[in-house]
């Protein structure tokens, strides 16, 4: 139970702690950290979408 407890701590204090550094950076660098953000986040819908017309062929 102690793991759990001290790893969703750990993972907190790190969001925290990005949410404060996001916070007071300059403009430049949170639209450089949106970019990546929303890079990852298309990349990652175009991978399940392939996954699923995979998945999809493999059942049809």
């Amino acid at each position: 139970m102690g793991n759990k407890r001290n790893g969703l701590l750990a993972l907190i204090g790190m969001g925290a702690l990005a949410y404060y550094q996001y916070k007071k950076s300059s403009p430049e660098k949170k639209k450089q950290v949106n970019d990546t953000l929303n890079t990852a986040k298309d990349n990652i819908t175009k991978l399940g979408t392939d996954i699923k017309g995979k998945a999809e062929g493999m059942l049809g």
